[in-house]
């Protein structure tokens, strides 16, 4: 029987079938609880794969997004740039349970990106003098102090986008680009979650955010619950 050729999946586990083992590396895209891709993070809970290193921005909250991998203890380190609102995660972290690697913002995402481009490390400002320096090579360069940072290259990518063709090329929304585009790049199979998936030629080229080539495999999330990660309200002023 002649294989098929198509990238897309009928459901999050058949997406990441053989690509799962203990002790991989994940880069996960998505800011806060935009962006982030649920189907396929409910589907590495549910094989049971554990020892994860997990690259991502943020660790989800308690019981959603990357907080379903913390609350089933399949996380061994995380390299994240804010946990803020993860009780699980400061649990875990202050009783010696789990590994975590501060990154700043920006060079966690350069980080990212330097994996996809190839590059194996860069320079930058950000962090000198403070304990992300710490045991890192500092160079100066017109007298200015720089800490070189590596990039990241993991075994996958999981991502979610808005709208896709058949051949992968994806169109993110807003903000739920952010980290989804340098995650892709920076790994060795990059599988989407979108929320629609289109013919080939229905989007328009000069609007492709990330490239088919980047995505091996695709499936359909939607539909999604909006979840907000900290609710604040005031009260209503009378009338």
């Amino acid at each position: 029987m002649e294989k098929s050729l198509s990238k897309i999946y009928g459901s999050a586990a058949d997406a990441l079938e053989g690509l799962l083992f203990d002790g991989m590396t994940i880069c996960s895209g998505g800011f806060g609880l935009c962006g982030i891709p649920e189907r396929l993070i409910d589907a590495i809970e549910a094989s049971g794969v554990t020892g994860l290193t997990i690259a991502s921005n943020n660790a989800g909250i308690d019981g959603v997004g990357l907080g379903k991998l913390l609350r089933s203890r399949q996380v061994k380190k995380m390299i994240s740039s804010y946990v803020g609102e993860n009780k699980e995660f400061e649990r875990q972290y202050l009783a010696g349970e789990l590994e975590v690697e501060f990154s700043p913002q920006g060079t966690l995402a350069e980080r990212m990106r330097a994996g996809g481009a190839g590059i194996p490390g860069f320079y930058t400002k950000t962090g000198v003098g403070t304990l992300v320096a710490e045991g890192k090579e500092l160079k100066e360069f017109d007298g200015e102090t720089y800490v070189l940072e590596r990039g990241i290259r993991a075994d996958l990518a999981i991502i979610k986008g808005w709208k896709a063709d058949e051949s992968g090329n994806l169109i993110f929304r807003k903000t739920a680009r952010n980290f989804n585009q340098p995650a892709a790049t920076a790994a060795n199979i990059c599988v989407a979650e979108v929320e629609e998936i289109v013919p080939v030629g229905s989007l328009d080229p000069d609007s492709i955010h990330l490239p088919g080539i980047y995505v091996k495999r695709m499936i359909v999330g939607a539909p999604y619950d909006k979840k907000i990660e900290f609710r604040m309200t005031r009260a209503r002023e009378a009338a």
